[in-house]
């Protein structure tokens, strides 16, 4: 169950990078609610198997959320359906912030917001179909301008039991200023929980909570290559190089064990990520991108991350 009288602090989905690995080390520092990455409805509705694993959950990763992406109501039906017979997920929430345009032309993620009637047929699928506690929906503001204030209450009434708020609109990417005033109108209108997204870290967490009256945070970048950030939102002070150097060390720990052979590859980017701002860190990532052998890799982030 989510604690909504506590502020909670949601990890964010994103592809390729909050996989089951990292949600486990984001769980570890404090996350309170994990989700899935983005998954297709389509591709889980005809049964692919690289689907079906991106929907595993680590053992103790509650309450978890799977979010899907779709347009279709149908497959979205037979998707919700197939996770009816699963365990330990907590909700499904339904994608419709996504700015890729692979999602966009197909009429899924942050296209959905321009066509109103269809994003609420979709959560009516889900609440009707799904024996979840929650079903709910991320959102940007508009496509091109902010229009989510005009149907906040449709896509309640529709049976969202919380949504989750991007302050932009899909134009305004991941760089513009977020409109956090326009989160604050949504959120006034509303019965339901609001969740406040969209770069949020250590410096403007506080204050967006405080401008928008959200009943809690979600943070997706922000926490890539600094999973701490949740125990220090939390008021803990950051880890030292050496708490960092072992978390980094089990992270890396898990993805080989969860990938296999893979598993050097899918680490590159959070190590890029791990070693931004550190002494050394383009020579670090050059030697990681050439090594495709994990005791090799190992005993390089040991050497790096100890000189930190």
């Amino acid at each position: 169950m989510i604690d909504f009288n506590n502020k909670p602090i949601f990890l964010a989905p994103l592809a390729g990078l909050t996989d089951l690995p990292f949600r486990q080390i984001a769980k570890k520092c404090g996350c309170d609610v994990s989700i899935s990455e983005m998954i297709s409805a389509n591709a889980l509705a005809f049964g692919s198997q690289k689907t079906i694993k991106m929907l595993e959950r680590a053992e103790g990763e509650s309450p978890y959320i799977v979010q899907f992406e779709s347009s279709d109501a149908k497959n979205l039906a037979k998707s919700v359906e197939f996770l009816n017979a699963c365990d330990g997920i907590e909700g499904i929430d339904l994608n419709c912030g996504c700015p890729v345009p692979k999602v966009f032309k197909q009429g899924a993620g942050s296209a959905l917001l321009g066509d109103p009637k269809l994003l609420c047929t979709l959560i009516e699928t889900i609440k009707k179909t799904s024996n979840k506690r929650y079903t709910s929906v991320k959102l940007r503001l508009g496509i091109n301008e902010s229009k989510l204030e005009d149907f906040a209450k449709d896509i309640e009434s529709a049976g969202a039991d919380y949504i989750v708020i991007h302050a932009r609109t899909r134009a305004g990417g991941f760089s513009s200023e977020p409109n956090w005033q326009a989160v604050k109108n949504i959120k006034a209108k509303l019965k339901i929980p609001v969740i406040a997204n969209g770069s949020i870290d250590e410096l403007n967490a506080t204050s967006v909570l405080e401008n928008t009256g959200a009943d809690g945070l979600m943070i997706g970048r922000g926490a890539i290559g600094k999973p701490w950030i949740f125990s220090v939102l939390k008021g803990r002070s950051e880890p030292s190089a050496a708490q960092k150097k072992e978390l980094i060390l089990e992270h890396f720990a898990l993805a080989c064990e969860f990938y296999g052979k893979h598993g050097v590859a899918m680490m590159r980017k959070h190590l890029h990520e791990y070693s931004k701002g550190c002494a050394g860190a383009p020579v670090f990532r050059t030697k990681i991108n050439a090594e495709g052998e994990a005791k090799k890799v190992l005993e390089l982030i040991k050497e790096f991350f100890s000189s930190q």
